[in-house]
């Protein structure tokens, strides 16, 4: 197969859809890589390692979608793609579909076949491929939490660890996911006081276990979701469907009765946002304040880092990759279940039973195909 890896278009994005070493596990399986000079720079790759590593360096991204039977990606196709898009073509990339429906629009008018890295399932219920984006997310969040609390940005001006005699920083997480997970780690690690809430009792079980006791876990309802976010200083808000878009549980009424300058990672803005005043930033621009809150929505976090994250990412990837490009897709479904989850789109038609509710499109089983 053909495997084409183009340079992320999105505004700071600079990480690549594959490290050179995953380059060259592709080439030594007998398939084709066709990589854009200067995919690989703001991970720190250069073409020549990509070469070293058996690919061929394409001068624009024309000659990448033109050639190619599977894009890999990271993020989703942007409009200045569309065109170069051709049926039956298999793009492997974070779609987050359920949050843009003129993109799906798109997706199906060109009948390509989308395999979505964050619907890819296991059988116990993990998402492979999500989880170490997730888990950069997560400890990013409490990052850029501290800094929405400064002052030059809106914040409250609190020191996420306060001093001896300060109290520290109140950090509410919502979702205790490999994010909210991770975003634990991170912010007790600077110091802060934290609770984080979800639906699922085993899973706050665990954290209360990995944390040994120094995060407070609630059962999430709307008395104690508003019982915390009203106390907090800063919500990390993890929340996710799998394909779907995320719950909407910070409502402005809520927001309203925050404290002035207190502030909001939305984590969940890459599945359309759960706070009611949620938009998509950017990494150029990440935060704007409403209704007094600080607001952090950008949603392509793990971007701030990318070299960390390419890596983390290819090591989840690249088995997955291998085996679409080893058997093509309609034999990896059969192979393998996960993939058969990650399918979103096949030529024209949504596969993906969250996707098209979320969207309002005719839902065509797998089976079907």
């Amino acid at each position: 197969m053909i495997i084409g890896i183009p340079t992320e278009l999105k505004v700071a994005e600079k990480r690549v859809g594959v490290t050179p070493s995953g380059v060259r596990t592709l080439v030594q399986a007998g398939h084709q890589v066709l990589i854009q000079s200067g995919a690989g720079l703001g991970s720190g790759f250069v073409d020549e390692s990509y070469t070293q590593a058996g690919a061929q360096i394409k001068g624009n991204r024309q000659e990448v979608w033109a050639d190619s039977d599977m894009i890999l990606k990271v993020k989703e196709p942007l409009p200045q793609e569309f065109d170069l898009m051709r049926e039956d073509q298999v793009i492997f990339t974070y779609l987050h579909l359920a949050a843009d429906k003129d993109l799906t629009e798109k997706l199906i008018e060109k009948k390509i076949v989308g395999i979505a890295y964050e619907t890819i399932q296991t059988e116990n219920g993990s998402l492979p491929l999500l989880a170490p984006m997730s888990a950069v997310a997560g400890r990013l969040a409490v990052q850029a939490g501290a800094y929405c609390l400064e002052a030059q940005t809106g914040g409250r001006g609190i020191l996420l660890s306060g001093v001896p005699g300060v109290r520290p920083a109140y950090v509410v997480i919502i979702g205790a996911g490999v994010s909210g997970l991770h975003a634990c780690f991170s912010a007790v690690g600077n110091g802060a006081r934290v609770s984080i809430l979800d639906i699922n009792q085993e899973r706050l079980d665990y954290i209360n276990d990995v944390m040994r006791g120094s995060v407070t876990t609630l059962m999430s309802n709307e008395g104690t979701l508003e019982e915390e976010i009203v106390k907090a200083d800063l919500v990390i808000s993890s929340v996710l469907i799998p394909g779907a878009r995320a719950p909407k549980l910070i409502s402005r009424n809520l927001l309203k009765k925050m404290k002035p300058g207190a502030a909001i990672v939305d984590i969940s803005i890459d599945q359309g946002g759960s706070c009611e005043t949620s938009h998509p930033t950017t990494h150029d621009d990440p935060t704007y304040v409403e209704e007094g809150i600080v607001h952090y929505c950008v949603n392509n976090m793990p971007g701030a880092v990318p070299r960390t994250s390419t890596l983390a990412l290819t090591n989840a990837t690249l088995s997955y990759a291998l085996e679409i490009a080893n058997l093509g897709y309609k034999e990896a479904m059969k192979e393998n279940p996960a993939i058969a989850k990650g399918m979103n789109l096949i030529r024209g038609s949504v596969v993906h039973k969250a996707v098209a509710e979320s969207m309002g499109f005719r839902y065509d089983p797998l089976s079907e195909f």
